[in-house]
C-alpha cells in the first residue's frame, strides 16, 4: 500500500480551500479565506484562535448551518469510517436540505454548540429533544428511543436519569445542561463529533469534569473530535494535532507537541507567551498581543497579522499574500520569515 492511500485510509474529513464570504454594506468580508486541514480517524484536531477568527463558521460549515448570506466555496470531503464501500462524498456539494446531508448531519457527524441553553427548545423537555434525534437516526420504536436516551444520560453523569429526562432545559445547571448536549451528540454513535467551545460557560471543577467525559467517550466510541476553542490549555490537554487561525487563514499546524514545545509563527509564540505557566515568576506581567484583529472588509493581499507583529518585513508582509512554508514534518506555517525573503529561518 502506497503512502499516499494509506494517509487516505486513515482520514475522516478533508478540508480543502475552504472560503466564506459574507456580502456587507461596505464591502465584502472574507470570514474564512482558504482553510485547509484533516481529521483522522479517533483522532482529535484542535482550531485555536481569538474570537472572531472564523472557527466557528468553519466548524458549522462541515454540517451546512451557517446562514444563508454566508457564501461558501471549497471543499469537505468525508470519508466513511464505518461504510466502507461509500465513495467519499464533498460535503459542500450536497443540498443543506437534501435527504444525504441529513442522514450525515446527526448520525455521522454531531456537534455540540457553544451554549447549551440557545441549542435545547425551552419548549420540550430534555428526553424529548434527546428521543428527536434518536428516532431520526437509529430506530422508530419509542420504547427503543427512550431506554438509549435514559442510557446516554448515564453515560454522561447525569443521576436520576428517569427525572432528569422529563424535565425542561431552565432546570438543569450549566454543567447538567451541557452533559445533556453531549449525551444528545453521542446518541447515534457518531464518527465525527464537532465541539464549538464545549466547556466556554462552565466554571473550571465542572470544565474539567465535561473534557474527561469527552476523553473517555472518543475511547469507548473511536470518533474522532474537531475540538473549537481559545483555551490553550484545554487545546493541550485533548488534542493531537492544533490548527492555528487567524483572521480566516490556518496560519500555523502541526502536533500539540510541536505546536507548543516548538511554534513558527509570532502569532502562535504570542499566544502561548501570554499564557500563565506554573511556576513562572508571579510577579511579572503576563505577555500581550498589541493592537486589535482588523476587520477583514475588503483586506487587501497581505498578512493580517502585519500590524500587531514585532517581526514584520516592511515592504513584504504588507504587500502580498502569505504563502504556506513546510518547517518540518507534519508542520506548515505561514509567515514570510520562513521563505526566502525573510531569511529562511
Amino acid at each position: 500500500m502506497t503512502s499516499q492511500a494509506s494517509r487516505m485510509e486513515e482520514s475522516l474529513l478533508t478540508v480543502q480551500d475552504l472560503k466564506i464570504r459574507i456580502q456587507m454594506d461596505n464591502g465584502e468580508m472574507k470570514a474564512v479565506d482558504g482553510v485547509d486541514f484533516e481529521i483522522k480517524k479517533g483522532k482529535t484536531l484542535g482550531l485555536v484562535g481569538e474570537s472572531g477568527c472564523g472557527k466557528s463558521l468553519t466548524s458549522r460549515a462541515i454540517i451546512s448551518i451557517n446562514p444563508k448570506e454566508c457564501e461558501t466555496s471549497g471543499q469537505i470531503v468525508y470519508h466513511s469510517a464505518s461504510e466502507k464501500s461509500t465513495q467519499p462524498v464533498n460535503l459542500l456539494s450536497l443540498n443543506p436540505r437534501s435527504k444525504q446531508i441529513r442522514s450525515i448531519r446527526g448520525r455521522k457527524i454531531a456537534m455540540i454548540f457553544q451554549e447549551p441553553m440557545t441549542a435545547f427548545s425551552p419548549m420540550y423537555t430534555i428526553g424529548n429533544q434527546i428521543m428527536e434525534a434518536i428516532l431520526t437516526h437509529r430506530t422508530k420504536d419509542k420504547k427503543e428511543a427512550k431506554q438509549i436516551a435514559l442510557e446516554m444520560l448515564s453515560k454522561v453523569g447525569i443521576s436520576d436519569q428517569e427525572k432528569r429526562f422529563d424535565q425542561y432545559p431552565h432546570e438543569f445547571s450549566g454543567g447538567m445542561r451541557q452533559r445533556a448536549m453531549i449525551s444528545m451528540a453521542l446518541s447515534c454513535n457518531p464518527e465525527l463529533l464537532i465541539a464549538d467551545e464545549p466547556t466556554t460557560a462552565l466554571d473550571v471543577t465542572i470544565q474539567a469534569q465535561v473534557l474527561e467525559l469527552m476523553k473517555s467517550l472518543q475511547k469507548e466510541f473511536g470518533m474522532a473530535i474537531l475540538l473549537v476553542t481559545h483555551d490553550l490549555g484545554i487545546i493541550a490537554e485533548m488534542c493531537d494535532e492544533v490548527a492555528v487561525m487567524y483572521l480566516g487563514k490556518i496560519v500555523e499546524q502541526s502536533t500539540v507537541d510541536e505546536i507548543f514545545y516548538n511554534p513558527k509563527h509570532p502569532y502562535t509564540k504570542g499566544l502561548l507567551n501570554s499564557m500563565p505557566k506554573l511556576g513562572g515568576n508571579k510577579h511579572k506581567r503576563l505577555e500581550s498581543i498589541e493592537g486589535t484583529v482588523p476587520i477583514a472588509i475588503n483586506m487587501p493581499p497581505m498578512c493580517g497579522f502585519y500590524d500587531r507583529c514585532k517581526d514584520r518585513i516592511d515592504g513584504v508582509c504588507n504587500m502580498q499574500a502569505v504563502p504556506k512554508t513546510q518547517v518540518g514534518d507534519n508542520h506548515m506555517v505561514r509567515c514570510f520569515l520562513y521563505t526566502d525573503k525573510g531569511g529562511g529561518k
